[in-house]
């Protein structure tokens, strides 16, 4: 009786895997499981579907490890920069040789087609630059970095336009993309790419944040102008 039950079992499933003969390529971890014998005839297209899906796997897995290599190496290329541009910000003998060393760096080492800073305190030593503004933190203009500034959190992403014509002045147009730092009671840092993908919402900020962080203590050194 137990006999008869299983094969009738057996037939029923043979049955319907005729009628759904596409059936292992939605499952094919089960092609997997399936236990085939090695000799000529229609057994040989299952292991040979079963030996593509492994070369299949195997070829995500390659792609996957690739991509991770690659990640990796590129985080320690930042882990490296952002270090050397923490050195050098603690060698700085001024605010302004400071602001200087972080705009060269981000410009040079970092690959920022035009960075900005907009600071909200005079710094006494540098010049009319470009890259440069010094705007006082409750001046109207800067309304629209409220939300920026309270949360002290790097942005990335494209701006709004008034942001980007405040930011980049007659340039603005080259800007299609940007990363903002926020540095609470000092001001903004701005990297803008004409890569529109160069900075995306949601990307890691982890690096930004340390950045910010460095130059906002770099400048706790010295007085205000």
């Amino acid at each position: 009786m137990d006999n008869t039950n299983e094969k009738l079992g057996a037939h029923e499933v043979a049955a319907w895997l005729r009628r759904h003969p596409t059936f292992l390529q939605q499952f094919p971890d089960l092609a997997l499981t399936l236990v085939v014998p090695r000799e000529d005839g229609p057994a040989a297209s299952l292991a040979s579907y079963q030996l593509e899906v492994l070369r299949d796997k195997n070829r995500e897995l390659s792609r996957r490890l690739h991509d991770l290599f690659a990640n990796a190496q590129e985080n320690e290329r930042l882990a490296v920069r952002t270090h050397q541009l923490t050195l050098a910000l603690m060698k700085q003998g001024s605010a302004a040789d400071t602001l200087r060393a972080m705009a060269a760096s981000l410009a040079e080492d970092f690959q920022g087609d035009l960075v900005r800073i907009v600071a909200f305190h005079p710094v006494d030593g540098i010049g009319d630059v470009d890259w440069l503004q010094v705007i006082a933190q409750d001046d109207p203009r800067l309304a629209g970095f409220r939300d920026i500034l309270g949360s002290g959190e790097p942005v990335c992403g494209r701006l709004h336009p008034d942001k980007n014509a405040l930011l980049y002045g007659p340039r603005v147009d080259e800007v299609q993309s940007s990363a903002l730092l926020s540095l609470p009671g000092v001001g903004v840092v701005a990297v803008g790419s004409r890569d529109p993908n160069r900075f995306f919402p949601g990307m890691g900020t982890l690096f930004l944040r340390m950045m910010g962080e460095a130059l906002a203590t770099g400048l706790q050194r010295f007085p205000r102008g």
